[in-house]
C-alpha cells in the first residue's frame, strides 16, 4: 500500500473516471496525455490508417487556380480604380478650367459695369450742367426786351429815326452796347426788311492786298447775299445798305447820311 502511495507517478497518464451503465460504481481508467499537437496529428493519422478512414487533401491544382482567379480579380479592380481616378482628375481639371474662365469673364464684366457706372454719373453730372447753362440761356433770351427794340430770336434790333453816316451810325450803335446788324440768314434779312427804309448795315468794303472785298463789322467774309438793284463789286469807301423796295441789299459811299439798323 505505501509502496503505491510513493511510487513515482506518471505524468504521460491521465486518469478519467467514468460511472458504469448501471449506476453502481465509478470506474477508473487510465489516458495517455501527448506532449505536443505533432504527436496528436500523428496518432490522428495512424488511428485513420487503421480505421481505413477517408484522407482529405487539395488537389494543388484547384488551390492554385483559386490565387489566379483572386489575382485577376485583384488587379481587374485596381485597373477599374485607376480608370475611376484618373477620369475624375480630367473632370476636375476641366472644371477647374471652366472655371477660372468664368471668374475672369465675371471679373471683366464687373470691369464694365464699373467703367459705365463712372460715364454714366459722368453723363448725369453734364447732363445737370447743360440743363442750368439752358436754362440761364433762355433766361437771357426771354429778358424783358429793352424799350424800342425788337426781339427776333436770340437777338434784339433797333432801328434809328436819325440819319447818319456810317461810322456815326456804327458808333452810336457801339455806345449802346452793340453793333451794326449783320445778316448771316434768309429768315433774318426777311425780319429786317420790315424795318422799311434805306438803313446802313454792318457791311463795308475793305481794301487787303491791293484789293477790295465785302466783309463784315466782326471780319468775318461775306458768304450769302441778298443784293438788289445798283450792287456792284466792293470798292474802297463804299457800304452796305439794307433794304431797297424790293427788301433787296443796295450800296452808299460810307459819308453819305441814313438810317441805320443796330442788333445785340
Amino acid at each position: 500500500m505505501s509502496s503505491d502511495i510513493y511510487a513515482k507517478p506518471d505524468l504521460s497518464k491521465k486518469v478519467r473516471y467514468s460511472r458504469k451503465e448501471d449506476g453502481a460504481e465509478w470506474e477508473q481508467r487510465e489516458v495517455d496525455i501527448y506532449e505536443s499537437t505533432d504527436e496528436i496529428r500523428d496518432s490522428y493519422d495512424h488511428f485513420q490508417s487503421q480505421e481505413g478512414g477517408p484522407q482529405t487533401q487539395n488537389p494543388p491544382s484547384v488551390l492554385k487556380g483559386s490565387f489566379r482567379c483572386a489575382t485577376l480579380g485583384l488587379r481587374v479592380l485596381c485597373l477599374l480604380m485607376l480608370a475611376g481616378i484618373i477620369i475624375l482628375s480630367i473632370c476636375y481639371a476641366l472644371n477647374k478650367s471652366e472655371n477660372n474662365k468664368l471668374h475672369f469673364k465675371h471679373n471683366k464684366l464687373n470691369h464694365s459695369y464699373n467703367e459705365l457706372q463712372t460715364e454714366h454719373q459722368e453723363t448725369k453730372r453734364l447732363n445737370s450742367q447743360l440743363q442750368e447753362e439752358v436754362k440761364k440761356l433762355k433766361e437771357k433770351i426771354e429778358e424783358k426786351c429793352p424799350e424800342g427794340w425788337t426781339r427776333f430770336g436770340s437777338k434784339f434790333y433797333f432801328k434809328s429815326t436819325e440819319n447818319k453816316t456810317w461810322s456815326d451810325s456804327r458808333r452810336a450803335c457801339q455806345d449802346i452796347g452793340a453793333d451794326l446788324v449783320m445778316i448771316n440768314s434768309k429768315e433774318e434779312q426777311e425780319f429786317v426788311s420790315n424795318f422799311r427804309g434805306f438803313s446802313w448795315i454792318g457791311l463795308r468794303a475793305n481794301q487787303t492786298s491791293g484789293r477790295s472785298k465785302w466783309e463784315w463789322v466782326d471780319g468775318s467774309a461775306l458768304t450769302e447775299t441778298f443784293r438788289g438793284t445798283g450792287w456792284s463789286d466792293p470798292y474802297s469807301g463804299y457800304r452796305g445798305v439794307c433794304c431797297d423796295d424790293d427788301g433787296r441789299w443796295t450800296r452808299s459811299y460810307y459819308s453819305e447820311s441814313k438810317t441805320f439798323i443796330c442788333e445785340k
